[in-house]
């Protein structure tokens, strides 16, 4: 195994410990989200900013702020709360509190959205009138507005239902059965799908999605709060299983009517990225099949539901995984972009709306992450991109004509952007390792930019442990792997240090980058203060990296993960200072799994793992995700073995603590009782904790109590 210790990326600047104002450690109600402290160690970021127009807002107390879009400007008051009390004109108890229950309707309009405990108010705050009033009805969740239509989507239950501007209710969906379910997310969120309601672009039809889980196993969960417990079902489709079923609805508000795209068989599919056409009407699905090797791109028609057109067919050997509906031309109906990883990277491809291919509009061993949208002319397109660097993300603008990229963003690090609705100016927020948090605006056309906030350090009257980032070569002797090292509290390289590995190494994840402290954790830093080295490796598998770098791991999960977590261990034991009897690891969810991989797969290395809500083996996992990186049980069976802990518990030498939510229905906690069962057999004793009520993260004051009992486990056998 070839090793190689890059060039040190970042390193934290430390000052001597007389310029500190406070000497006693961080604790972990500072430092965990939850923490009664936690709050004083956050990096002050302007609150709630967004653009309406070419006016960049944000809150600021009890007003709307308008920010300095260069140094010649101040900040000035858009909007007070009072002011919006007063023209609002209803009951004084009724009255928002606060500006957390107001925001822009959309950037374009002088409309308010309002919500109060019995209403939501479209307030026009240029005319001091109520434009459009919604009952606040209990149970009602999902919501959906349309600023055009002036209507509001939600669901109760199962069933979808409409409410106008007056507050009239209709109900689209009158479902019996609790197994067929309207308006919501479908999928389990897999293939970017975050909602289940799609309003037209002027409000005139509604597409929604419709699910049909009868024919999913029912999955047993158990409330142990009441006094009797009380079984508690969810529908979980496991891998190599029944899935749940779905269709597209569109509801027509004027006529009450709905009609189903004629989206066909076979009925297990995936209908992902749904968009509309600008005209209304057309709606544009991306299907992909169950083996999740093939994505077609197909148009259907709004108002009868028929197939239009099937544009185009994306295919991969292992998987495809469209993420990001069609995004159409400014100002051409006729031309669409897609992305997709067909050339091995993310990139942005230009087509007609009869699915012909007219150009790849970006291209390079580099991703595009995100598009940010057009200028007011449509000649520009702005998005952000992996291109400097895999752990940092910048700002560009792409010009159509003469296909030329400019670079908006100026500093490194990781940048996030907003257009303004003209595409006049980008509301930069970026972040490095030493900067906790920067807001810039930038002129679009000439490349001007302003910093208009920058954020205090939270720590800066606290001495904090060295960070570095850094990487090393995977063993195929090319691949670069990224790495973080936190030191503990005052470092003495004479010393010898026990090193907690911390891992999560699945797809859709990135925990190294140049961010504020490079993405260390809370909990990062309390170990370092109570003297342990930190040590956390993006493997093959992680994102942000191209889909070659991704998929190596398809049908043998925690395999090549496992190779590379070694290779950042390999380099642990080659320094001087690191105690190689003394090395842990620990990890959440997928992280669970790799630590299991770890502690299992090489238990002559480590002395001590957490996992908490650990996969186990794959075939207790949901459909969606798990047959994309293993293909099914029935097509896998060697891969599904291979990477089974349950099979391997037996190989069990150092102490092992697993934790579980009682109500995780993301990995339900049948991982963890069949590992159990596996050990208690093979006469291996792990350990294991419960929290009773918990889904699969601990929120709250639970979290704090997580990371205090994750602690006390190290300090116990590893310290």
């Amino acid at each position: 195994m070839k090793l190689i210790n890059s060039l040190i990326l970042a390193i934290s600047v430390l000052l001597p410990m007389k310029s500190f104002s406070q000497d006693i450690p961080l604790t972990l109600e500072d430092l965990i989200p939850g923490g009664k402290t936690n709050y004083k160690y956050r990096a002050e970021m302007p609150r709630q900013i967004s653009w309406h127009g070419d006016k960049l807002t944000y809150i600021k107390g009890d007003s709307i702020m308008i920010a300095p879009l260069s140094e010649k400007e101040k900040p000035q008051v858009f909007l007070s709360l009072n002011d919006i009390n007063k023209g609002l004109s209803i009951d004084k108890e009724e009255l928002p509190k606060s500006l957390s229950m107001v925001q822009f309707v959309s950037d374009e309009t002088n409309e308010l959205l309002v919500m109060t405990t019995q209403n939501f108010f479209f307030y026009d705050f240029v005319e001091k009138s109520v434009k459009a009033k919604f009952r606040n009805i209990e149970k009602m969740e999902n919501h959906d507005w349309s600023e055009k239509s002036r209507m509001l989507a939600y669901t109760k239950g199962n069933n979808l239902f409409v409410q106008n501007s007056d507050g009239k209710e209709f109900a689209v969906t009158t479902e019996t059965d609790t197994g067929i379910v309207s308006g919501q997310s479908v999928h389990r969120n897999e293939f970017g799908i975050k909602k289940g309601t799609f309003w037209s672009p002027s409000g005139n039809l509604l597409a929604f999605y419709r699910m049909d889980e009868t024919m999913v196993t029912n999955y047993p969960l158990v409330d142990v709060s009441v006094r009797i417990a009380k079984l508690k079902d969810v529908k979980y489709p496991m891998a190599g299983m029944k899935s749940h079923q779905v269709t597209i609805g569109v509801y027509n508000p004027a006529t009450q009517a709905t009609v189903f795209l004629k989206t066909g068989t076979p009925k297990e599919k995936y209908l992902t990225n749904v968009s509309w056409g600008p005209d209304e009407k057309s709606i544009y699905v991306a299907e992909v099949n169950r083996g999740q090797d093939t994505c077609v791109v197909k148009s259907y028609d709004a108002v009868t539901g028929r197939l239009l057109a099937t544009l185009f067919t994306e295919t991969h050997s292992k998987y495809v995984e469209p993420e990001n509906p069609v995004q159409f031309l400014k100002n051409d109906p006729t031309k669409f972009i897609w992305q997709s990883e067909r050339d091995g990277f993310n990139h942005l491809y230009l087509y007609d709306t009869t699915g012909k291919l007219l150009k790849q509009i970006t291209t390079g061993k580099w991703d595009v992450t995100s598009v940010l949208g057009f200028d007011q002319k449509g000649e520009n397109l702005f998005y952000i991109s992996t291109e400097v660097s895999p752990i940092e993300k910048h700002v560009y603008k792409l010009n159509f004509k003469n296909g030329r990229t400019d670079r908006l963003s100026k500093e490194d690090g990781v940048h996030y952007a907003a257009l303004s609705t003209s595409g006049k100016y980008i509301c930069d927020r970026y972040y490095s390792q030493s900067n906790p948090g920067k807001v810039a605006i930038t002129e679009t056309k000439t490349n001007k930019t302003f910093i208009y906030h920058t954020a205090k350090n939270p720590y800066r009257n606290v001495q904090l442990p060295e960070i570095t980032l850094g990487k090393l070569k995977a063993d195929d002797g090319t691949t670069d792997l990224y790495y973080r090292l936190v030191k503990p509290l005052n470092f003495d390289a004479s010393k010898k240090y026990p090193v907690v590995v911390y891992v999560y190494g699945g797809p859709h994840s990135q925990l190294v980058d140049n961010s504020w402290l490079g993405q260390a954790r809370g909990w990062d830093i309390y170990m370092a203060e109570k003297g342990y080295i930190v040590f956390t490796l993006d493997n093959r598998g992680t994102s942000n990296r191209g889909i070659d770098f991704e998929n190596i791991t398809h049908r043998q999960l925690g395999v090549v993960e496992t190779q590379d977590q070694m290779t950042g261990v390999n380099y642990l034991k080659s320094l001087a200072y690191v105690d190689v009897e003394r090395i842990g690891v620990h990890g959440w969810s997928y992280g669970g799994f790799m630590t299991l991989n770890l502690m299992l797969r090489h238990p002559e290395t480590f002395k001590v793992g957490v996992a908490g809500g650990p996969v186990t083996d794959w075939k207790y996992y949901e459909i969606m995700y798990g047959e994309r990186y293993m293909d099914s049980p029935q097509d896998n069976a060697e891969g599904y073995k291979g990477s089974s802990m349950v099979e391997r518990a037996g190989d069990l030498k150092g102490r092992l603590l697993l934790i579980h939510g009682d109500e995780d229905h993301t990995v339900v906690m049948q991982h963890s009782l069949q590992f159990l069962h596996s050990a208690i057999k093979k006469g291996t004793h792990p350990d294991f904790f419960v929290y009773p009520g918990q889904e699969h993260n601990m929120v709250g004051r639970d979290r704090v109590h997580l990371h205090e009992h994750i602690t006390r486990y190290f300090d116990d056998f590893l310290k």
